[in-house]
C-alpha cells in the first residue's frame, strides 16, 4: 500500500509518500518561520493562507520525487487535528478532494499519533508496549503505549506546554522565533552561576506538568540581571536544565508504574540535545532504551501523518465525504488498531 500523508496542523507545510514496502519514498516540507517571525509567534489567518498556496505544489513535488502516479497512490492522510482550526481545514478540504476525485479512501489522522509514531520510521523502530514523551509546543504529556490505538494518558501540562514555555522565555530574553532552538543554541555558551531554577510539581506525586511557574522564575531572574548575553547563557542553561531534569524525573516514574523498559520521544522538543543525553543517560542506568525520531521528523512532518495514517487504512478505516477539523482532540479516544 502507498499513501500520501498531508500535514497542516500549525505553520509547516509537510507531504510525503510512504510505501508500507519500500518505505519513505519522498518528504517535503515548506516552513513559514519566516512569515511569522516578525509577529514574535503563529498568526493563524496567515498560517491558514499559506497553506493554500503551497499546499498543492507540494503534493506535486512530492509524487514526482517518488515516482508515483495517481494510479500509484492507495489511499490519502491528512491531519484532522488537533490544531489550529484553519489550517487543518485547509489539509482536511485538499486531502479529502483529492480521495474523492481520485476515487481512492481517505484517513484524518491525530497529530499527535503521528509524533508518537515517527520512531517507527528508523530502521531501530521501538516495539510495544513502551512510554512516550510527546513535547512540542502545543503538547507535553506521556502516554502509555501498548499498541497503535491502545494510549493511556499518565499525565500531561496543566498550562504551558514544555516547548510553548521555551519560546516564551526565549521572546523574554530578547530572541527571535522560533524561540525554543535559539534558547537551546545559547544555554550551550551558559555555565553554571548557581541559578536555583525550580522543578515544579517534582515534590508531589503524579506524572503532570506545568511549565508556567517556570517562566515566570525565568522573567523574574532576568529582570533582576545584568542585561549581557554571558548572563543571559547561564539564564538560559539554567532553565533549560529545569525542563530537562523535570521531563526526565516525570519519565523515570512513568517507567516504574509501568514497569516498562522503552520509552520514546518525539514533537519538537524531543531535538533538544541535552534532553536527548539526560533521558539515554537514564535510560542507560535503568537497564532500558530510548527511542526517537531524526530531527527533520520531530517537528510537524508528512512523513509521520502518512505512517500513521497507513495504519489506519490498513485497519479499514476511513473518512466519510463529510470535511472535519478537529482542534481540540484527546488522545486516549483514538480507536485501536
Amino acid at each position: 500500500m502507498r499513501i500520501i500523508g498531508i500535514e497542516t496542523s500549525c505553520d509547516e507545510t509537510g507531504i510525503a509518500v510512504y510505501d508500507d514496502q519500500q518505505g519513505l519514498l519522498s518528504h517535503v516540507l515548506y516552513s513559514q518561520v519566516k512569515l511569522h517571525a516578525d509577529y514574535g509567534g503563529v498568526v493563524p489567518e496567515l498560517a491558514s493562507r499559506d497553506h493554500v498556496r503551497k499546499i498543492v505544489p507540494l503534493i506535486k513535488q512530492a509524487l514526482t520525487q517518488s515516482d508515483s502516479s495517481i494510479d500509484d497512490i492507495d489511499g490519502i492522510a491528512f491531519t484532522k487535528g488537533p490544531g489550529l482550526i484553519g489550517a487543518l481545514l485547509v489539509g482536511a478540504c485538499v486531502g479529502r478532494s483529492l480521495a474523492y476525485a481520485w476515487n481512492k479512501p481517505a484517513v484524518g489522522v491525530h497529530h499527535m499519533e503521528g509524533h508518537l509514531l515517527a520512531p517507527m520510521l528508523e530502521d531501530d523502530a521501538p516495539e510495544f508496549p513502551f512510554v512516550a514523551l510527546l513535547v512540542s509546543g502545543g503538547h507535553s504529556m506521556l502516554v502509555q503505549v501498548d499498541g497503535i490505538g491502545q494510549y493511556v494518558v499518565l499525565g500531561e501540562s496543566v498550562d504551558d506546554a514544555a516547548g510553548e514555555a521555551f519560546d516564551k522565555t526565549a521572546k523574554l530574553m530578547g530572541l527571535d522565533y522560533p524561540g525554543g532552538p535559539r534558547l537551546a543554541k545559547l544555554a550551550a555558551k551558559g555555565v553554571d552561576a548557581g541559578y536555583k531554577f525550580p522543578r515544579p510539581m517534582t515534590d508531589r506525586p503524579g506524572l503532570n506538568f506545568s511549565f508556567s511557574g517556570l517562566k515566570t522564575f525565568a522573567a523574574n531572574t532576568i529582570a533582576a540581571e545584568p542585561d549581557d548575553e554571558q548572563t543571559r547563557a547561564n539564564i538560559a542553561r539554567a532553565f533549560e536544565e529545569a525542563v530537562v531534569d523535570t521531563l526526565a524525573i516525570k519519565c523515570k516514574r512513568a517507567l516504574k508504574q509501568t514497569g516498562y523498559k522503552r520509552l520514546v520521544i518525539a514533537g519538537g522538543v524531543s531535538a533538544n540535545t541535552r534532553l536527548r543525553e539526560s533521558l539515554a543517560q537514564m535510560m542507560q542506568d535503568l537497564g532500558g532504551k530510548v527511542y526517537y525520531p531524526r530531527g527533520e521528523f520531530c517537528t510537524d512532518n508528512g512523513a509521520m501523518i502518512a505512517y500513521a495514517g497507513l495504519q489506519r487504512l490498513k485497519a479499514g478505516q476511513v473518512e466519510d465525504l463529510a470535511v472535519k477539523g478537529v482542534p481540540r482532540w484527546p488522545l486516549d479516544t483514538l480507536p485501536a488498531v
